[in-house]
């Protein structure tokens, strides 16, 4: 226990008296409100690494437990119980520091009503009522198709009618219009029976669950009765429900004919949320699809996401498929339920489609957002960058450098500006190097390091939050050397990266430090890098190229520069200049020139 802790000691005593048991812990304020939840398969170890100084926790987490007053546990019997109640106590208390879990009843279900006769339509409210609903809809639309599918099958009442057997036999209802137009029976007047309606309601449940075969063969077989008591109008009827059923069947995703009745679960992160996306395989075909959003608030791994991302949508669509397709294996078992993580086949496809949409739903909320918020995106990779390179301030204005040379020859450097996490070109800079000679790219550093730096102080003008220095520690202890000497070192964030593992490297820091390949913070700084690469190299060439025309030209004596860029505008290059006749060569530079290149041709 860390003896820093406000209440340590009462802390240390609820410490030492918890179960080694699985289930929940939940930590308190000092005003009493639960500020997190958690599971853990041991109450006992797990909750005491919080309050273990040498565990390495970071930053967010530690800033968690200094505001822990009190800790309580609830045992449970098994891991699963464990993660379902952390999902329920999540969603209930929406505690500061876990992971936001948005409410279910945002989004559209199909609801059957526990009624007499019932009712089937769209809600936005789940009431605990004895009603069975079916969802949630990530898309309106296809909610819709389907309950548009279900009216056209099935003459199922839209009135709000109490339909009980006593209003009905006592004659309180007649029929409207939607029985004379061939949308209702008239159960209202008890022309259709309970058990009929019933058959409907049955076979309407199972479409709704994707259960499309069971309901075919039935009406097949309720099709084939007709027929044989020559029935042939009802027949016909049946015949029209079941090629309908066939064509919305042959709309839906099909994946495979031999994937059925599983689920899949996948993740996709960034630095502040995760994705998961939800599939549900009924007979081979996808017959569910959702992604929900899961905010971070501790830096949760993707195997803690993806687990609450998973218990909560079996929730949320009363999943009992015994097979859950994941990308990676979890640590927690599920009785009844099995794992596969698979590398090649249909499944590896089932698995390939559902990243596919996580990317996409992940893709479709930043462009929202960033309608709402032009500026959200930058503000966003802002605050990461600050946080990931430990700086006091944003690096809302950062200057990247480049040395540019070919064994010494012609040494230039690059700076590029990014504000905002976007390329500023206009403010682009090249250097040729002065005071250097030979290929010294720490020297060369050093200089333009301070030739930059120096006119800004003078010229008064702002100065970068972050410089970033493409090389590793002996570019940047140069670049560290002129900031020195300015007075600048301390007053801004400088950083060195490397090209072989693309480690940052920090002044008076010997270890570098290693962001995630994914981050955006190292993509950023790789941008600049590369970007200011490729304006270093385009000026290094333009300067070479103008070299090798005063090495071939200039270097003549009695020729000067004026008098080289005139030939080189008249004859287009030195080869030509070199075949041109005395008089041509008199034409454009005058007499004594010519006969002075005429005799340099001649050597």
């Amino acid at each position: 226990m860390n003896p820093n802790h406000r209440h340590a000691d009462r802390l240390a005593g609820i410490l030492r008296t918890l179960p080694s048991k699985p289930g929940v812990y939940q930590y308190f304020d000092e005003s009493g409100t639960i500020i997190y939840v958690g599971k853990a398969k041991d109450l006992k170890k797990r909750v005491s690494s919080y309050f273990n100084k040498d565990q390495g926790l970071s930053g967010k987490v530690q800033v968690l437990v200094r505001r822990v007053a009190d800790i309580r546990t609830i045992v449970v019997n098994t891991e699963m119980d464990a993660l379902l109640l952390e999902n329920n106590l999540i969603k209930e208390h929406q505690p500061r520091y876990n992971i936001l879990l948005k409410d279910d009843k945002t989004y559209p279900w199909i609801v059957i009503r526990n009624e007499p006769f019932p009712r089937i339509h769209a809600t936005r409210t789940v009431v605990k009522d004895g009603s069975q609903y079916f969802g949630p809809y990530a898309s309106v639309k296809a909610m819709h198709t389907l309950l548009d599918l279900v009216r056209h099958l099935y003459s199922i009442r839209n009135c709000s009618l109490n339909l009980s057997q006593n209003n009905i036999q006592s004659g309180k209802y007649k029929v409207c219009l939607e029985y004379h137009i061939g949308n209702c029976k008239g159960p209202c007047e008890g022309r259709q029976s309970a058990e009929e309606y019933n058959t409907m309601v049955s076979q309407i449940r199972q479409i709704i669950r994707g259960q499309i075969n069971p309901v075919k063969k039935e009406l097949h077989d309720t099709m084939m009765e007709h027929a044989a008591a020559m029935e042939f109008e009802k027949a016909h009827a049946v015949k029209e429900k079941l090629e309908g059923l066939e064509k919305f069947q042959a709309r839906s995703t099909v994946v495979s004919p031999t994937v059925t009745n599983v689920d899949v679960v996948t993740i996709v992160t960034d630095d502040q949320a995760g994705y998961v996306n939800y599939l549900k395989v009924e007979n081979g075909a996808v017959i569910q699809a959702f992604t929900l959003e899961l905010r971070k608030r501790l830096d949760e791994s993707p195997e803690e996401m993806l687990m609450l991302g998973l218990t909560e949508m079996r929730q949320m669509f009363q999943s009992t498929s015994p097979e859950i397709i994941v990308p990676f294996a979890p640590d927690t078992d599920w009785p009844g339920v099995t794992f596969t993580v698979p590398q090649r086949g249909d499944k590896k496809s089932l698995l390939d489609l559902s990243e596919r949409n996580a990317r996409q739903f992940r893709f479709e909320m930043e462009k929202q957002r960033e309608l709402v918020d032009p500026d959200r995106h930058s503000k966003r990779i802002m605050t990461q960058m600050q946080t990931d390179l430990r700086m006091p301030v944003k690096p809302e204005h950062i200057e990247c450098f480049d040395n540019s040379n070919i064994q010494g020859a012609y040494p230039v450097a690059a700076m590029v500006v990014f504000k905002n996490g976007r390329p500023e070109k206009k403010e682009y800079r090249h250097f040729n190097i002065k005071t250097v000679e030979g290929p010294n790219d720490f020297a060369s550093m050093e200089e333009i390091i301070h030739r930059r730096y120096s006119r800004l102080l003078e010229e008064e003008k702002p100065l970068p939050q972050l410089i970033v220095v493409d090389g590793g520690k002996g570019q940047l202890s140069a670049a560290v050397g002129s900031l020195e000497k300015l007075g600048l070192r301390g007053s801004i964030t400088i950083l060195g990266i490397a090209k072989r593992l693309e480690e940052l490297y920090f002044p008076d820091d010997p270890v570098p430090l290693y962001l995630d390949k994914k981050s955006e913070t190292l993509r950023v700084i790789q941008q600049m890098r590369d970007e200011a690469h490729r304006f270093g190299i385009t000026h290094h060439r333009k300067r070479r190229e103008k070299g090798t025309v005063k090495t071939s030209l200039t270097d003549i004596a009695g020729i000067g520069e004026t008098t080289a860029n005139k030939l080189l505008k008249h004859f287009k290059s030195v080869k030509r200049i070199q075949e041109a006749s005395p008089a041509e060569l008199e034409q454009v530079v005058g007499k004594s020139k010519a006969a002075v290149i005429i005799a340099w041709r001649n050597t």
